[in-house]
């Protein structure tokens, strides 16, 4: 055995082995999975070539590779001549060390494959309200035309109720449509709104000729979305926090209903009464010196942008 080999075989002249002080990062002393796999082909095959062809790089490139490794290694790994390539007794050793690094690397690779079809074939969404009902089924829709096997579930209540859901990993991804984003939370805007004042035919509100102004519209007891949604922070945070509540429901449908039994005027997503509107169930009470508009975003927890399923649909939502 050749005088490299006998020193391997003593543990001498190997990357860490005993009898030797090593420094710097393993990945600065271990050749990387390319240069371990060109290995194994050169000893699988006979010929640098051969394994170069199977690898899909050009023959110099796998000779520069080889060398580089037998630089790092400090021995030599390969003999070449015209008849073909064969390993050193080193490189016989290191060989099988680096047949071990491969097949722990396949499984590895095959252990994170499947984390990823398991993180592929389901979606949690969280949705307010109005981005819920009138926004996420086209989407949602749509996704499921891309990936057809992926299982998804909606749960469906106010901004706040979201934020809890994506801080306490029940949901992969969110929807709000408050003013802020919550804490905790990281945001795009993927489309804007408005609310508008709404009443039912009957209501003095539907025939005034005058704009509803906004000292008006707080001292007027309405019909609202609970506290918490995002529906209600943008009024509030138009009058200032002092709307009227007279009755307080927690869905839009709800709302909706209570204003089209004519109990009082209440104020409402523009892509919710879009219906309602066009059958002169409710009518559009103009306003002056309200700032109603809003921004609709998707949220994730901060730091964790959407992967998979998550990301195409957040995809979709800005198409």
């Amino acid at each position: 055995m050749s005088s490299s080999a006998d020193s391997a075989a003593d543990g001498h002249g190997v990357p860490g082995a005993p009898g030797r002080q090593m420094a710097g990062p393993l990945a600065h002393r271990v050749p990387d999975l390319g240069a371990l796999e060109l290995l194994l082909a050169v000893a699988r095959l006979g010929s640098l070539g051969g394994a170069a062809r199977e690898l899909g790089i050009t023959q110099p490139a796998a000779s520069s590779r080889i060398r580089s490794m037998e630089r790092q290694l400090g021995v030599a790994l390969v003999d070449r001549s015209p008849r073909g390539s064969r390993l050193t007794d080193a490189g016989a050793l290191v060989t099988d060390w680096a047949r071990r690094i491969v097949e722990a690397a396949e499984a590895f690779d095959a252990g994170a494959q499947a984390l990823r079809d398991r993180r592929d074939s389901r979606l949690r969404v969280a949705a307010s309200m109005t981005i819920a009902e009138y926004l996420l089924p086209g989407w949602l829709v749509a996704l499921r035309g891309q990936l057809p096997d992926t299982a998804v579930s909606l749960l469906a209540g106010n901004s706040a109720a979201v934020a809890e859901r994506l801080l306490s990993g029940e949901a992969d991804l969110g929807f709000v449509e408050g003013v802020s984003v919550p804490s905790g939370l990281d945001s795009v805007v993927i489309a804007h709104d408005r609310l508008i004042v709404v009443a039912a035919p009957g209501h003095p509100w539907a025939r005034r000729r005058r704009p509803v102004e906004a000292a008006e519209l707080a001292a007027t007891p309405l019909i609202l979305r609970e506290k918490g949604s995002g529906t209600r922070q943008v009024l509030d945070a138009a009058l200032g926090g002092l709307a009227r509540p007279l009755i307080e429901l927690s869905s839009t449908t709800a709302v909706k209903a209570a204003a089209v039994s004519g109990a009082g005027p209440s104020v409402l997503s523009e892509l919710a009464v879009g219906e309602e509107l066009a059958t002169r169930r409710l009518v559009s009470v103009p306003v002056s010196d309200v700032a109603l508009a809003r921004d609709l975003r998707a949220v994730w927890p901060t730091g964790h942008r959407p992967t998979g399923p998550a990301r195409r649909l957040l995809s979709l939502t800005r198409a």
